[in-house]
């Protein structure tokens, strides 16, 4: 027998059906969203996290004696926070390759010679003695998984660890949703990479208004950021996507992310913003372009390379880590933007931990997709009510965002 369309006669005489049938429709295409965003994100992600770590030590204050919950994504937040001397670093991260990054990256600053050295493995590209530093250095230092997953073979056939001789940020998701969006601008006659010539924050914004805005308005790319599928490089889940498309009429990224853009290369100036340069040339800065992130500044090397062991790496969601911890024993929280992806039900059971594991002035710092907190509403009265939301530092804070990517930076501290 033929299958009937969903909006075969039966359904046009029968509204509360074809209702029935339009929603079923539209959770099997957000389940599909959710499969594929799952499928995506099973690889490597984020070779660099994408939240600024100095706003994070700006809000935090980090002291001696402070315990850290982070998640990890690409590490960089957790080796900054090192350097201002906290008693224990708890990193947790749901991605084996995330896992398998932030332990490599510790044996770096752990086991490698020299700050050179870790600048070259973690900061410059086409360095193909890389390889051989690994095998020398920091294999033999190495737990058995993190050893065994570098020394493994990629689809490709080569050693994972390769990619440390050529240019890991141009690999992972985030990696090849870049490499595509640079693609998409020559198509359109825009060189991307030619960003970084600009010697002034007049030609940085000369180069914005004059090439990449008018990006944001040819019909293609309009139709492309109305997909959720589109933005899943950039690490939106379809309940971002959802979030962020609420702040435009049309329902599109387009205009969202136009916003976002200019904020990355209007704000700040490009020799102090190496998210720019991963952006638009896709390596880190030389010395005489721009500045290296903190955590491979030589100021802050010592103070890594020494306080490296009191980082402890966990394959853990952030609420699994906290119940197995003890009352009152953490001071700071770090969760980057992974509220954003819960249920209700997920953000009280992580909210219940945060409270009852939070020492007396302990801190929790969050981002989000668009601009507002998402808590109010969502956790219980009863627990936000123990908590102060610092709703000027969090303005403030968010605004000197250098990677731009978020709408909103949020600072919550324990009541007395």
């Amino acid at each position: 027998m033929k299958e009937l369309a969903p909006d075969a006669g039966f359904s046009r005489k029968n509204p509360k059906l074809k209702s029935a049938l339009l929603q079923h429709k539209a959770l099997s295409l957000a389940g599909l969203s959710e499969r594929l965003f799952g499928m995506l994100f099973s690889g490597l992600v984020y070779p660099q996290i994408w939240e600024d770590p100095i706003v994070d030590m700006a809000a935090m204050q980090i002291r001696p004696g402070h315990r850290i919950v982070t998640i990890g994504s690409g590490g960089c937040n957790m080796l900054t926070y090192l350097s201002a001397g906290p008693a224990h670093i708890d990193v947790v991260d749901l991605n084996p390759h995330h896992i398998a990054l932030n332990r490599l990256k510790l044996a770096a600053f752990r086991h490698l010679p020299s700050h050179k050295d870790v600048v070259r493995f973690l900061g410059e590209t086409g360095t193909r003695s890389n390889v051989q530093a690994f095998d020398l250095f920091l294999a033999p230092n190495l737990d058995a998984a993190t050893r065994t997953y570098w020394n493994g073979r990629a689809l490709g056939g080569r050693r994972r660890i390769g990619v440390f001789g050529r240019n890991i940020y141009r690999t992972g998701l985030l990696g090849r949703f870049i490499a595509a969006s640079h693609l998409l601008a020559r198509l359109h006659g825009i060189n991307p990479e030619e960003f970084v010539q600009a010697r002034s924050m007049r030609e940085q914004r000369q180069f914005f208004d004059d090439k990449l805005a008018p990006l944001f308005d040819r019909p293609v790319i309009r139709w492309i950021t109305s997909r959720k599928s589109s933005l899943f490089g950039l690490g939106i889940p379809p309940q971002q996507f959802d979030e962020l498309a609420s702040l435009s009429a049309e329902k599109s990224l387009a205009a969202v992310l136009r916003q976002r853009l200019e904020k990355l290369t209007c704000h700040f100036p490009l020799r102090e913003n190496y998210f720019a340069w991963q952006a638009f040339a896709r390596r880190y800065p030389q010395p005489h372009e721009g500045e290296l992130p903190a955590y491979l500044q030589a100021e802050n090397h010592e103070a890594i390379r020494t306080h490296a062991d009191r980082v402890e790496v966990h394959h853990a969601s952030v609420t699994e880590l906290l119940a197995r911890k003890v009352a009152s024993s953490v001071d700071r929280y770090v969760l980057l933007d992974a509220q954003d992806w819960m249920t209700d039900r997920q953000l009280n059971d992580l909210w219940t931990e945060i409270t009852r594991t939070a020492d007396a002035g302990a801190m929790v710092i969050f981002r989000t997709a668009a601009e507002a907190s998402i808590l109010p509403g969502r956790v219980s009265a009863a627990l936000l009510d123990q908590w102060h939301y610092d709703a000027e530092a969090s303005v403030k804070l968010g605004a000197e965002d250098r990677s731009a990517i978020y709408g909103g930076f949020h600072v919550y501290r324990k009541k007395a």
